[in-house]
């Protein structure tokens, strides 16, 4: 009886939790001020101070960025999801335990991937609610996402002019991050200039088009650049009924880096990193691509039996952490050499 009151109670939680939503339409005041980039506090991640996205998973290291000769802008997904959003289509920048949580996960579990392959800057943003993505309020949610892209370009302006000095630029995001860095490489690096400092981008995590750029292609081997990558992972044989499938999708096998349906099994696979950051799981996730999806077998890891659900969208990136981690080093390497 109160094991089934507890699952209960949990249940109510993450029902209303799911329901939380803005009760009004978005407003937003003229007088609302831009966010000083110049302030370290504004990023989650930067070379100049201390942060979680300096982590090497399995290893008592921090990684050293000084000597690394590439720079990597990584956008974090939504991690603005509770009942604040009751009354509010953003976040506010100085949201301690909300930032707190984005460092925790995103920042410590997927911006650390690319410590070996580049100086990692990660903005701080006033990212739209989750509920954007389920709203009727179709109007509201496109204001609250330009809001928040707006704050994304802004940080990126202030990296260019002050932090890039020309060295060679990795993009790389998840989910309403994906959203924005999209966005953002085509505005700054489709058909223009600074597309020739452009490593890779990896849009991870939303439908990213195969021709959503005029003249960037999708990488199509492992050691491309000026090229992109984007997946999302479900479990084989699922088919999403929100989100939108078919060929016109692109789908990179972050496993062998090509963007055919050829299968790649499980030996390719060098190392997931899940709840546990100090521990690597290798060999448990194979992968391959069918109708604007990545699919793979349920993974095998310590308790897995209780991992039930059939999108992976939160495990994008982790489940391929060693594989994009050693990807994206080598992509730099090709890009300098």
């Amino acid at each position: 009886m109160n094991l089934l009151r507890f699952l209960l109670i949990g249940l109510a939680a993450i029902l209303a939790g799911c329901a939380s939503y803005p009760k009004k339409s978005f407003f937003l005041p003229e007088d609302v001020p831009s966010i000083d980039y110049s302030n370290l506090m504004y990023w989650a991640a930067h070379p100049n101070k201390k942060d979680l996205a300096d982590e090497i998973p399995g290893e008592a290291a921090i990684a050293e960025q000084d000597g690394l000769m590439a720079d990597v802008f990584f956008v974090h997904p939504t991690t603005f999801t509770g009942k604040r959003g009751d009354a509010q289509w953003n976040a506010q920048i100085d949201d301690k335990s909300l930032n707190e949580k984005t460092d925790q996960s995103t920042i410590k579990f997927q911006a650390s991937i690319f410590n070996q392959a580049g100086k990692i800057f990660a903005p701080r943003y006033r990212q739209a609610h989750l509920h954007v993505f389920y709203t009727k309020d179709k109007s509201s949610a496109k204001k609250a996402l330009d809001h928040a892209y707006k704050d994304v370009k802004n940080a990126f302006d202030h990296y260019l002019e002050h932090e890039n000095q020309g060295r060679p630029i990795i993009i790389a995001a998840h989910s309403q991050g994906t959203l924005h860095a999209a966005r953002l490489v085509k505005e700054y690096f489709d058909g223009s200039a600074l597309a020739d400092q452009l490593v890779v981008a990896y849009l991870v995590g939303m439908p990213v088009a195969n021709d959503y750029f005029d003249e960037i292609a999708p990488c199509t081997d492992g050691d491309d650049v000026q090229c992109f990558c984007s997946w999302r992972t479900f479990r084989k044989d699922y088919i999403p009924n929100r989100q939108p499938v078919g060929d016109s999708i692109l789908v990179t096998n972050p496993l062998n880096w090509s963007t055919t349906p050829e299968y790649a099994g499980k030996e390719l696979h060098k190392g997931a990193v899940l709840r546990n950051f100090n521990k690597v799981y290798k060999g448990i996730v194979d992968a391959y691509s069918y109708d604007g999806m990545l699919w793979v077998s349920r993974p095998k890891f310590p308790w897995s039996f209780l991992f039930t659900r059939k999108n992976y969208h939160i495990a994008d990136y982790n489940f391929f952490y060693i594989n994009v981690r050693e990807n994206a080093v080598d992509r730099v390497a090709a890009f300098l050499h």
